[in-house]
């Protein structure tokens, strides 16, 4: 729709400055409220069947009633509208909803500006500063809580019969209990698959205070319950229990320890000053081409270093068993379960999110801002690099497990 010239200029008569336009009592605000009065207007007559200012037909028992005004929130500060009542109130608009207070996707942006990690009290700085809107905190607190019906759906949503990789991370988050009222320490996991065509997708989030066998059963049968039937490598991170619960819920996974996680484990024991020469060392370990190659490294790793870090070899062997199978994939297999790109780059989206909180209230709370981080890690792109080549290994690898 085109706007004539002689209409702008009717509408701009009076407007010498900026703020004449822009301003808090400007033209922009005040047309924007007169339109959407307008369009009011416009449904109200399709309701009742006759215009403003005509007499009703003698069929239409229901009739105009006035106006009430109803104070909007948007972009533009707040925006006191007219809104047409009839007599028996059946009147339903569809430009302002009963019971709608905000415009202009106001709780999209709230939800944005706590997805990026901002707290309760900045967004209500933020959302004055920019638009002049005072909100409360109970406001915010309710846009926000209306994700946890979007999680709940996500968390029990169909997954695929079968991932070919899933790699399960955690990272620490306080979170106050709410028995105690103390602030402890929860472990956030997470589970990344990557599907049969290579695409990234988070499976789910669990919120634990102590992990342990019983706790990832629940979290495998939960994921069978969800519909997966096969993963072919399992990737963790070296708890205790976990390989266990793994292979209880899927006898014919390949469990891998994380190798990232595995050399900062290692590093943990070394000074600042010798953390570049062992991480060197380390390298040749998990860059061997066989199993005994990499076990001759390790044992020439433990000659080296055995006096000054006793610990880090013998930790290495404990773990052998869940380390050797990565010495049986092809590089485009290893590349993937080694760099771990994908499950580290979610980790800093959702660190990003949650680095401004000292802590968070419930588990609920962090359940919402990391959902919303892992919201936004999906969106970025979902397509594992090279997964091509590394799909074929699979299909000579695994066969019909891998086709089925």
């Amino acid at each position: 729709m085109t706007i004539s010239k002689e209409i702008l200029d009717e509408l701009l008569k009076g407007v010498e400055r900026p703020e004449d336009l822009l301003g808090d009592a400007g033209l922009m605000k005040e047309l924007k409220i007169k339109l959407m009065e307008r369009m009011l207007g416009a449904e109200l007559t399709a309701h009742l069947g006759y215009e403003e200012g005509e007499s009703a037909p003698p069929s239409q028992p229901n009739r105009r009633n006035g106006t009430s005004t109803k104070v909007l929130r948007g972009q533009d500060g707040e925006l006191p509208v007219a809104i047409p009542r009839d007599r028996d109130s059946s009147f339903e608009p569809e430009l302002v909803k009963k019971g709608q207070t905000r415009i202009d996707g106001m709780d999209d942006k709230i939800i944005g500006l706590y997805a990026a990690g901002l707290t309760v009290r900045d967004i209500q700085a933020h959302l004055l500063d920019l638009y002049g809107l005072k909100v409360s905190p109970d406001l915010i607190s309710r846009v926000t809580d209306a994700v946890l019906d979007e999680v709940r759906e996500w968390q029990s949503r169909a997954l695929d019969r079968m991932y070919p990789i899933v790699i399960f991370d955690a990272l620490r988050v306080k979170i106050r209990d709410a028995d105690s009222r103390t602030v402890k320490n929860k472990a956030v996991y997470v589970a990344l698959g990557v599907t049969r065509d290579g695409q990234r997708e988070v499976l789910g989030l669990w919120i634990a205070e102590n992990e342990g066998a019983k706790f990832w059963l629940s979290v495998m049968n939960e994921m069978k319950n969800r519909g997966v039937q096969d993963v072919l490598i399992a990737v963790v991170d070296g708890l205790k229990g976990f390989p266990e619960a793994i292979t209880a819920a899927f006898p014919d996974a390949m469990v891998q320890t994380c190798i990232v996680h595995r050399v900062r484990h290692s590093l943990n024991f070394c000074s600042w000053k010798d953390r570049k020469v062992v991480a060197a060392d380390l390298r040749r370990i998990y860059s061997a081409p066989t199993a005994d190659l990499a076990e001759a490294e390790l044992d020439a790793f433990e000659e080296k270093w055995a006096e000054k870090y006793a610990s880090i070899a013998p930790a290495w062997r404990r773990a052998w068993q869940e380390v050797i199978p990565f010495f049986g994939f092809d590089p485009a297999i290893r590349k993937i379960i080694y760099t771990t790109n994908a499950i580290e780059s979610l980790n800093r989206v959702i660190r990003k999110s949650i680095k401004t909180r000292g802590s968070f209230p419930t588990d609920e709370a962090a359940t919402k801002l990391i959902y919303l981080a892992i919201r936004k890690f999906e969106k970025d792109g979902r397509n594992v690099r090279e997964w091509f080549a590394a799909r074929n290994q699979f299909a000579i690898m695994f066969g019909e497990r891998f086709d089925a």
